[in-house]
Protein backbone atom coordinates (compact mmCIF):
# COMPACT_ATOMS: atom_id res chain seq x y z
CA UNK A 1 0.00 0.00 0.00
CA UNK A 2 1.59 3.54 -1.02
CA UNK A 3 2.71 5.70 1.93
CA UNK A 4 0.82 8.35 3.14
CA UNK A 5 2.69 11.89 1.17
CA UNK A 6 2.60 13.15 5.18
CA UNK A 7 3.45 10.44 6.77
CA UNK A 8 7.27 11.13 7.22
CA UNK A 9 6.31 15.13 8.54
CA UNK A 10 5.99 16.34 4.81
CA UNK A 11 9.87 15.69 3.90
CA UNK A 12 10.40 15.74 0.37
CA UNK A 13 13.12 14.58 -2.37
CA UNK A 14 14.93 18.37 -2.10
CA UNK A 15 14.98 18.41 1.66
CA UNK A 16 16.59 14.68 1.74
CA UNK A 17 19.14 15.94 -0.39
CA UNK A 18 19.88 19.09 1.35
CA UNK A 19 19.97 16.50 4.36
CA UNK A 20 22.98 14.78 3.07
CA UNK A 21 24.98 17.55 1.41
CA UNK A 22 24.56 19.02 5.33
CA UNK A 23 26.38 15.83 6.42
CA UNK A 24 29.04 15.95 3.57
CA UNK A 25 29.64 19.36 4.51
CA UNK A 26 29.98 18.40 8.19
CA UNK A 27 32.37 15.99 7.74
CA UNK A 28 34.37 17.69 5.31
CA UNK A 29 34.58 20.58 8.28
CA UNK A 30 35.60 17.71 10.94
CA UNK A 31 38.25 16.53 8.71
CA UNK A 32 39.81 19.67 7.86
CA UNK A 33 39.66 20.22 11.88
CA UNK A 34 41.15 16.93 12.37
CA UNK A 35 43.90 17.68 9.87
CA UNK A 36 44.89 21.14 11.39
CA UNK A 37 45.05 19.53 14.70
CA UNK A 38 47.15 16.62 13.31
CA UNK A 39 49.81 19.65 11.73
CA UNK A 40 50.01 21.30 15.20
CA UNK A 41 50.79 17.74 17.17
CA UNK A 42 53.87 17.19 14.07
CA UNK A 43 54.84 21.04 15.02
CA UNK A 44 54.84 20.06 18.77
CA UNK A 45 56.58 17.07 18.68
CA UNK A 46 59.25 18.65 16.02
CA UNK A 47 59.81 21.22 18.52
CA UNK A 48 60.16 19.08 21.46
CA UNK A 49 62.90 17.21 19.71
CA UNK A 50 64.76 20.06 18.41
CA UNK A 51 64.97 21.17 22.37
CA UNK A 52 66.35 17.97 23.43
CA UNK A 53 69.16 18.14 20.99
CA UNK A 54 71.73 20.90 20.18
CA UNK A 55 70.47 23.31 17.85
CA UNK A 56 70.88 26.48 16.38
CA UNK A 57 68.78 29.45 17.23
CA UNK A 58 67.42 30.30 13.35
CA UNK A 59 65.86 26.26 13.53
CA UNK A 60 64.53 26.88 16.96
CA UNK A 61 62.88 30.20 15.56
CA UNK A 62 61.46 28.37 12.14
CA UNK A 63 60.01 25.74 14.46
CA UNK A 64 58.25 28.16 16.88
CA UNK A 65 56.95 29.81 14.06
CA UNK A 66 56.08 26.68 12.19
CA UNK A 67 54.00 25.66 15.37
CA UNK A 68 52.34 29.15 15.80
CA UNK A 69 51.13 28.73 12.15
CA UNK A 70 50.13 25.21 12.79
CA UNK A 71 48.03 25.98 15.93
CA UNK A 72 46.41 28.94 14.40
CA UNK A 73 44.93 26.56 11.71
CA UNK A 74 43.77 24.26 14.22
CA UNK A 75 42.02 27.16 16.30
CA UNK A 76 40.14 28.26 13.07
CA UNK A 77 39.12 24.93 11.89
CA UNK A 78 37.48 24.12 15.34
CA UNK A 79 35.96 27.59 15.31
CA UNK A 80 34.17 27.17 11.55
CA UNK A 81 33.10 24.14 12.47
CA UNK A 82 31.52 24.89 15.54
CA UNK A 83 29.87 28.11 13.39
CA UNK A 84 28.79 25.42 11.09
CA UNK A 85 27.05 23.07 13.40
CA UNK A 86 25.14 26.22 14.99
CA UNK A 87 24.32 27.28 11.76
CA UNK A 88 23.15 23.79 10.76
CA UNK A 89 21.35 23.47 13.88
CA UNK A 90 19.08 26.89 13.07
CA UNK A 91 18.55 25.76 9.57
CA UNK A 92 17.03 22.20 10.64
CA UNK A 93 15.21 23.67 13.80
CA UNK A 94 13.49 26.02 10.71
CA UNK A 95 13.18 23.21 8.90
CA UNK A 96 11.23 21.84 11.50
CA UNK A 97 9.46 24.80 12.09
CA UNK A 98 8.18 25.82 8.34
CA UNK A 99 6.82 21.90 7.84
CA UNK A 100 4.77 21.80 11.47
CA UNK A 101 3.30 25.27 10.06
CA UNK A 102 2.38 23.37 6.42
CA UNK A 103 0.84 21.16 8.22
CA UNK A 104 -1.11 23.23 10.76
CA UNK A 105 -2.20 25.26 7.63
CA UNK A 106 -3.73 21.78 6.25
CA UNK A 107 -5.53 21.60 9.10
CA UNK A 108 -7.50 24.72 9.11
CA UNK A 109 -8.67 24.10 5.92
CA UNK A 110 -10.73 21.32 7.67
CA UNK A 111 -11.64 23.40 10.25
CA UNK A 112 -12.94 26.25 7.83
CA UNK A 113 -15.08 23.69 6.16
CA UNK A 114 -16.88 22.56 9.97
CA UNK A 115 -17.10 26.59 10.66
CA UNK A 116 -19.01 27.39 7.30
CA UNK A 117 -20.84 23.98 7.53
CA UNK A 118 -22.09 25.60 11.11
CA UNK A 119 -22.57 29.29 9.60
CA UNK A 120 -25.19 27.80 7.01
CA UNK A 121 -28.98 28.68 7.78
CA UNK A 122 -31.01 26.24 9.12
CA UNK A 123 -32.40 24.79 12.05
CA UNK A 124 -30.42 23.72 15.09
CA UNK A 125 -30.35 19.46 14.99
CA UNK A 126 -28.37 16.70 16.26
CA UNK A 127 -25.86 17.36 13.33
CA UNK A 128 -26.04 20.86 14.16
CA UNK A 129 -24.75 19.98 17.69
CA UNK A 130 -22.11 17.28 16.71
CA UNK A 131 -20.49 19.62 13.91
CA UNK A 132 -19.89 22.24 16.70
CA UNK A 133 -18.70 19.69 18.99
CA UNK A 134 -16.14 18.24 16.40
CA UNK A 135 -15.06 22.03 16.12
CA UNK A 136 -14.32 22.10 19.80
CA UNK A 137 -11.97 19.54 19.72
CA UNK A 138 -10.49 20.90 16.63
CA UNK A 139 -9.73 23.77 18.22
CA UNK A 140 -8.79 22.61 21.07
CA UNK A 141 -5.70 20.87 19.10
CA UNK A 142 -5.20 23.52 17.91
CA UNK A 143 -4.53 25.27 21.42
CA UNK A 144 -2.32 22.52 22.28
CA UNK A 145 -0.18 23.77 19.39
CA UNK A 146 0.09 27.39 20.26
CA UNK A 147 -2.26 27.97 17.80
CA UNK A 148 -4.28 31.02 18.30
CA UNK A 149 -7.25 32.33 16.02
CA UNK A 150 -6.75 36.15 15.18
CA UNK A 151 -10.11 38.54 13.45
CA UNK A 152 -12.82 39.59 15.72
CA UNK A 153 -15.35 42.63 15.20
CA UNK A 154 -14.29 45.48 17.00
CA UNK A 155 -10.79 44.91 16.05
CA UNK A 156 -8.64 47.71 15.19
CA UNK A 157 -7.66 46.75 10.95
CA UNK A 158 -3.88 45.76 11.51
CA UNK A 159 -2.00 44.77 7.25
CA UNK A 160 -0.04 42.94 9.66
CA UNK A 161 -3.10 40.49 10.71
CA UNK A 162 -6.00 41.01 8.43
CA UNK A 163 -6.91 41.01 5.06
CA UNK A 164 -9.34 43.40 3.93
CA UNK A 165 -11.69 41.96 1.23
CA UNK A 166 -14.44 44.68 1.58
CA UNK A 167 -14.60 47.75 2.95
CA UNK A 168 -18.53 49.06 4.57
CA UNK A 169 -19.15 52.74 4.41
CA UNK A 170 -20.94 53.39 8.10
CA UNK A 171 -20.52 56.01 11.18
CA UNK A 172 -21.50 53.54 13.65
CA UNK A 173 -17.42 52.38 14.47
CA UNK A 174 -14.12 54.21 13.97
CA UNK A 175 -12.54 54.38 10.63
CA UNK A 176 -10.08 51.23 9.92
CA UNK A 177 -11.99 49.04 12.33
CA UNK A 178 -13.04 45.11 11.89
CA UNK A 179 -16.78 45.43 11.02
CA UNK A 180 -17.23 41.32 10.13
CA UNK A 181 -15.01 38.42 9.94
CA UNK A 182 -15.34 36.56 6.75
CA UNK A 183 -12.11 33.80 7.32
CA UNK A 184 -10.68 33.45 10.82
CA UNK A 185 -6.70 33.93 11.17
CA UNK A 186 -4.35 31.89 13.04
CA UNK A 187 -1.30 32.24 14.36
CA UNK A 188 1.99 30.91 16.27
CA UNK A 189 2.99 32.70 19.05
CA UNK A 190 4.72 36.19 16.70
CA UNK A 191 4.33 34.19 13.18
CA UNK A 192 0.89 34.56 11.14
CA UNK A 193 0.09 31.30 9.87
CA UNK A 194 -2.57 33.26 7.60
CA UNK A 195 -4.31 36.80 8.20
CA UNK A 196 -7.85 36.90 8.70
CA UNK A 197 -10.02 38.03 6.06
CA UNK A 198 -12.21 40.93 7.09
CA UNK A 199 -14.68 43.64 6.34
CA UNK A 200 -13.00 47.15 7.18
CA UNK A 201 -15.57 50.28 7.95
CA UNK A 202 -14.35 53.60 6.48
CA UNK A 203 -16.21 57.11 7.34
CA UNK A 204 -16.41 57.00 10.98
CA UNK A 205 -15.91 59.49 13.23
CA UNK A 206 -12.16 58.53 14.25
CA UNK A 207 -9.76 57.71 12.22
CA UNK A 208 -6.39 58.26 10.73
CA UNK A 209 -7.65 61.30 8.05
CA UNK A 210 -8.63 58.98 5.51
CA UNK A 211 -5.88 56.61 4.58
CA UNK A 212 -7.57 53.98 3.55
CA UNK A 213 -7.17 50.26 4.05
CA UNK A 214 -4.91 48.02 1.44
CA UNK A 215 -6.44 45.95 -1.01
CA UNK A 216 -10.06 47.96 -0.08
CA UNK A 217 -10.49 49.60 -3.80
CA UNK A 218 -9.37 46.91 -5.80
CA UNK A 219 -12.18 44.88 -4.20
CA UNK A 220 -14.45 47.82 -4.67
CA UNK A 221 -13.88 47.59 -8.33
Amino acid sequence: MPSSPVSDGGRGPTEDQGAHAETVTESAQEARAAEAAREAQEAREAREAQRAEPTQGGEQRDLEDELARSEDRYRRALADLDNYRKRSSQEVERRVAEGGERMLRDWLEVVDSVDRALRMPGPVNEIAAGLRAVLEQMEAILERQGVERIGTPGDRFDPELHEAIAVRETDAVPDRTVVEVARSGYRVGDRVLRPAQVVVSRGGGEGDGGEGVAGEREVED
